[in-house]
């Protein structure tokens, strides 16, 4: 008998909140993007607002779609708590339509991979091309699949990621990666644990996702056939070019 499907983490975002809620490492980043647009901001796969909901504090007109109903539905929770107005619909990456253009479309945290096929891809980037006013950007945040990614161990979980849980103790996800290289797609076995201050296991939540990882070259090619006009990939927030397999790739892409 197969064992059943795992649901989506997407299906539990305070679970997902706990976890990722206080990363702030490309908050700034993504906050003066925003601010320097010189327009309305849309973010892709925007979650619970990790990101979406600083933007909108900092004053800046912003919308957001994901794909995940509960995430959603969660973001618009915790900005109506903020007193934050904000428009956050449930869309497909693949097919999503605001109804307006904006000045900046960005996907950050990996969100493009979750974007299974390259069909899926371009898909996504001519629908972020359509919604686009003239000389706009798009902005993706992706991890660069180097060699060591592809040769780690499989069939172990690994501590993937953790935080402290208000009140006491902490959430861990752990993650057993199963990798394709020829596909460039991973499918991942996520547990996510919650530890009680004590350090034992309170609780265990297993999920599954499925992530597609791309490379520059294949990116631009996916970039010219959306129709933008040009592009620049560098190799982290800083804006240094891309150089090192363990570098994080920052695509923009522009509208003429």
């Amino acid at each position: 008998m197969n064992e059943p499907t795992k649901p989506s983490p997407y299906d539990a975002p305070v679970l997902y909140d706990l976890l990722f809620d206080s990363l702030d490492f490309d908050v700034p980043f993504w906050t003066e993007a925003a601010r320097s647009a010189g327009g309305p901001v849309l973010e892709a796969a925007c979650g619970t607002g990790r990101l979406l909901l600083p933007i909108l504090r900092a004053g800046v007109e912003a919308d957001g779609f994901d794909a995940s109903g509960p995430m959603v539905r969660r973001l618009r929770e915790k900005a109506a708590s903020a007193g934050l107005p904000v428009r956050a619909e449930v869309a497909d990456m693949r097919s999503f339509d605001m109804g307006r253009l904006y000045a900046l479309v960005f996907c950050g945290f990996n969100g493009f991979a979750h974007c299974e096929t390259p069909s899926d891809q371009a898909a996504f980037l001519r629908a972020a091309f359509r919604h686009l006013a003239p000389g706009g950007a798009l902005v993706l945040h992706m991890s660069y699949p180097g060699p060591a990614y592809w040769s780690e161990p499989e069939g172990k979980a690994v501590l993937e990621h953790e935080a402290v849980r208000p009140g006491g103790g902490k959430v861990q996800l752990w993650d057993d990666r199963k990798k394709d290289p020829v596909a460039q797609r991973q499918e991942s076995d996520v547990e996510i644990w919650e530890l009680g201050p004590d350090g034992r296991p309170r609780a265990a939540h297993r999920f599954s996702t499925v992530q597609r990882w791309v490379y520059p070259f294949e990116l631009e090619l996916l970039f010219a056939a959306a129709g933008f006009a040009r592009w620049d990939i560098l190799g982290g927030f800083d804006g240094r070019p891309l150089r090192a397999p363990d570098d994080q790739m920052i695509a923009r892409a522009f509208r003429a």
